[in-house]
């Protein structure tokens, strides 16, 4: 197929070029109403954010143009079809979970998680059972559950309507993935992929493979994070016939809008081109500029460089802060200088490098030697160690999702939590994973953890930690 051919940005381009009268909606009618203080950053933007004219197709019933994106974008990653996404791999997520089991089925999920997985578990009522990840001493973090906890988990819970997986995460480690898959369907179990992070993963050697070319049955990647497509465009793509593709599409008409955005479906249309188009000698640019700039961001005597191995994602660049320091800190002194990386944990920072030769080399070095001096005075951070929250290599919840739908949660002070149910999941943000599930017992390592992140200035995506923990408690919950 010709992958230089970008059909659904063509036929906007060519449509709005013919300066059609607008008597539809959106209200801004093509941009000609807007206000005059903003038309300036979306004039070119505003002619191409049409809707479900003639000839423009429908993302919810496509026939035409739509469709022909939606393949090329299929033969591109090896999909048997390809959906476009607007409502980023969250929607994806979603929709493949609900599509996958029904109420009270079991699901065997990797613990470590986006939050999207646990909202789709329980959307769907499913009963999970989390296989949880080993602690990778050599990345100080939790990284991917083992072959054998994924055997073990299979063999105890055969019935199980499909393995749900998480690759690479979000710091771009990968694991023997294939291996899992293999196993899931020597059970004939399917394996859903959430590959947020791995859009990229069709390009060659120079990457992973991707979970679909690896035997996947569903995987979803967000292609804005790594691929030049606007932020909440995404792919979901199907290579199986364990999972009806017709149930994928009808929850993904339920949970995206039914006035999805143009501008968005179009970019993906062009990150799909732009992937396609890349040449040998443009990747071993991208390699050798990913090489200069770690050599800036060299170890020192704030931060330790962490190596880079070959199975791992080349553009994800990770400095571990020496003892003493957060991750917080550090990410804090780059955006004072005008560079901001993708995130901060407790004691590490993640910068993420294009797909194209990096070019403010100067401005970065500038900024390391500024901030090498000005932290060398920050405060005192106690070292946080999370490698003790996961004990049991499996765990399911305390109760099930449709019990909790019963019960009335009551908020006790954060110190008072351990022992009880949590009603409300917390979220470190980012990641997005959770540190405590809603449905699981809390333990005072998870409140100690908690604290100390709220310390280190941590955002943690809950009600309100002021106001106490939501909880569960009561005979009605023993």
């Amino acid at each position: 197929m010709n992958h230089k051919s970008i059909p659904l940005f063509q036929k906007l381009s060519e449509f709005s070029k013919q300066n059609p009268v607008s008597f539809h909606v959106p209200g801004h009618k093509n941009g000609a109403i807007f206000p005059e203080k903003a038309i300036e950053s979306y004039d070119q933007l505003l002619p191409l954010d049409l809707t479900e004219l003639t000839g423009l197709d429908d993302l919810h019933a496509p026939s035409g143009v739509i469709t022909e994106a939606e393949k090329l974008a299929a033969d591109f990653f090896g999909a048997d079809h390809t959906f476009f996404l607007v409502g980023g791999s969250t929607a994806g997520n979603l929709a493949m979970i609900l599509a996958a089991c029904n109420a009270g089925d079991k699901i065997i999920v990797q613990r470590n998680c986006h939050k999207s997985i646990i909202n789709g578990l329980e959307l769907s009522g499913a009963m999970p059972v989390f296989i949880n990840p080993e602690y990778d001493k050599s990345v100080d973090r939790y990284t991917a559950p083992n072959l054998a906890t994924l055997k073990q988990a299979l063999e105890e819970n055969s019935d199980a309507k499909a393995v749900v997986l998480t690759y690479p995460d979000y710091f771009g480690k990968t694991y023997a993935i294939k291996q899992m898959i293999e196993i899931a369907h020597k059970h004939n179990i399917p394996v859903l992929v959430d590959e947020a992070h791995g859009v990229h993963f069709s390009l060659g050697e120079l990457f992973p493979s991707s979970s679909l070319d690896l035997g996947a049955d569903v995987v979803v990647q967000s292609a804005h994070k790594m691929a030049p497509a606007m932020t909440m465009s995404s792919f979901l793509h199907i290579k199986s016939t364990r999972i009806e593709m017709g149930k994928i599409a009808h929850y993904l008409q339920m949970l995206q809008s039914s006035s999805p955005s143009y501008p968005l479906m179009a970019s993906l249309d062009i990150a799909r081109s732009f992937l396609a188009g890349l040449t040998p000698i443009e990747l071993e640019n991208i390699q050798a500029s990913v090489y200069q700039v770690r050599e800036l961001m060299q170890s020192n005597d704030v931060w330790d460089l962490l190596t880079y191995v070959e199975t791992d994602d080349l553009l994800k660049i990770i400095i571990q802060v020496k003892d003493g320091l957060s991750g917080h800190d550090v990410a804090q002194a780059f955006e004072k200088e005008g560079i901001y990386p993708e995130l901060a944990t407790h004691n590490q920072v993640l910068f993420i490098h294009g797909l194209a030769p990096f070019n403010e080399h100067s401005k970065l070095n500038r900024a390391i030697k500024r901030i090498k001096e000005q932290l060398k005075i920050s405060s005192y951070h106690a070292t946080i160690d999370i490698g003790r929250l996961f004990v049991k290599p499996i765990q399911k919840l305390a109760v099930s999702y449709q019990t909790m739908n019963q019960l009335q949660p009551v908020y006790v002070p954060l110190k008072e939590g351990t022992g009880y149910i949590a009603a409300e999941a917390i979220i470190p943000y980012p990641p997005g994973i959770p540190l405590i599930l809603k449905g699981e017992i809390i333990t005072t390592e998870h409140i100690e953890i908690i604290e100390q992140l709220l310390e280190q200035g941590v955002t943690i995506q809950h009600r309100d930690l002021n106001k106490g923990i939501g909880v569960f408690k009561g005979e009605e919950v023993t």
